[in-house]
């Protein structure tokens, strides 16, 4: 009402208005002053989260968008002394791109005293102010690659040029390969993921690809470039925050000049906890064309892997909700794997987990695992599936990468955390 009357006071001709064109002039100050009540964190609204012994990691949609996404702003837990830095980040659309309006809240939680009792939170400014900022960086390395770091160490590398390999031969079509991530750096400073190994020149860090795809009737092989290859379109978005960096980029597959599929990636990287880190991975793919997609016949590769810079097969150890395994799995529907080795750099073993969201299409999705290094996961598996123009496929997962060993148990209960994160939901009391 306050807004009115001010509204009223700068323009006297206002109350000659006649009502019916008072009356949207009133409808829209209220949606501006609820829009600022939101920003302040008075209308009421709480987060719910589920209680864990582990910190939980949450990407939660906002329900309306923050008056300042850029300043500095908390959770507080209601009922306790608990104030948590949190980032606004872009809400993503159901096909890759940033929906607008809206945020995605990010925030990592720190466990619970009760694990039974469900735990709430308001958002609210922090009270200091400012801007938000962090330990996060993110720098170009070249035209090439992107690099995101904390407290000046290296997390990660994704290279959306061209990069070529130059120890394969000139006239093999793997030498060259783009839109992938590498290196991804352990906790202690190793890297973790190889680049044209040389039992497998077309493996690359961590990366998503298909062996067989098919379109117009004439089949191309993304797996090994051959034919097919995904190249930069555009950045959707960067961001260096409190709790994490935000890559968005859009990549598009190419046959010839031809772009047959868009390609959205989101990557989230998280700051570290004692001695382990979450890499949240979002990908989109979207046909512009009817295609189909096919995994390797009899082991179930064709979509997202990672390979690990394994250096002796005697040092590595595979676990998956079974246990450890001592035999590669081929066409095995699992929720999670886990690839364990020592690592050139790092004082005791290292390594990390893929883990898949319940909402990923055919979940739990079959996987290929090797010993040699690479953990794939399968999508949509060995037969082979027709998807049609403009229908988006979203595939998410997380990296949770540790330093030392991780038992099985270990792993469920990261997975169980995972899972919980991705439960937190907004209430209105």
């Amino acid at each position: 009402m306050n807004l009115v009357m001010a509204a009223s006071r700068s323009d006297r001709n206002l109350l000659n208005t006649p009502q019916r064109f008072l009356r949207p002039l009133l409808a829209s100050l209220a949606g501006l002053a609820v829009l600022v009540a939101f920003g302040r964190a008075d209308d009421g609204r709480v987060l719910s989260v589920p209680g864990s012994k582990l910190a939980l990691t949450v990407a939660a949609d906002l329900p309306d968008p923050v008056a300042d996404p850029a300043a500095a702003w908390e959770l507080a837990e209601v009922g306790a002394d608990l104030r948590i830095a949190v980032q606004v980040a872009p809400r993503v659309a159901a096909d890759g791109t940033i929906a607008a309006p809206g945020g995605r809240l990010l925030a990592i939680i720190p466990p619970a005293q009760e694990v039974a009792t469900e735990r709430r939170f308001r958002l609210e400014r922090a009270a200091a102010g400012g801007a938000a900022a962090g330990a996060f960086k993110l720098a170009a390395v070249n035209d090439k690659t992107l690099q995101v770091t904390d407290q000046d160490k290296p997390v990660l590398a994704y290279n959306y040029g061209t990069i070529t390999g130059e120890n394969v031969p000139e006239n093999d079509g793997r030498r060259r390969r783009g839109c992938y991530l590498h290196p991804i750096w352990g906790l202690d400073g190793e890297i973790l993921t190889d680049d044209f190994p040389k039992d497998h020149y077309h493996h690359h860090g961590a990366f998503w690809a298909w062996p067989h795809v098919t379109v117009d009737g004439k089949e191309y092989d993304l797996w090994t470039n051959a034919g097919i290859e995904q190249r930069f379109v555009r950045w959707l978005h960067q961001e260096a925050g409190p709790v994490a960096a935000v890559i968005g980029v859009e990549n598009g597959w190419f046959v010839g000049d031809r772009q047959v599929a868009a390609e959205r990636v989101w990557i989230r990287t998280y700051r570290a906890g004692e001695r382990e880190r979450s890499l949240d991975l979002e990908i989109y793919v979207i046909p512009l064309v009817p295609l189909s997609l096919q995994g390797a016949g009899g082991k179930s590769y064709g979509g997202l892997t990672v390979r690990f810079a394994v250096q002796r097969q005697a040092d590595v150890a595979i676990t998956v909700p079974a246990g450890k395994t001592t035999a590669d799995l081929l066409e095995t529907p699992l929720e999670w794997a886990d690839l364990t080795t020592q690592i050139a750099g790092a004082p005791n073993g290292s390594g990390g987990a893929v883990f898949v969201h319940p909402q990923h299409p055919n979940y739990p999705p079959t996987w290929l695992t090797r010993h040699y290094g690479p953990l794939c996961v399968g999508w949509p598996g060995v037969h082979a599936r027709q998807y049609e123009p403009g229908q988006p496929h979203r595939l998410p997962y997380r990296m949770w990468l540790h330093s030392g060993d991780a038992d099985v148990e270990q792993l469920k209960a990261q997975y169980a955390a995972f899972t919980a994160g991705a439960q937190a939901r907004w209430e209105t009391p």
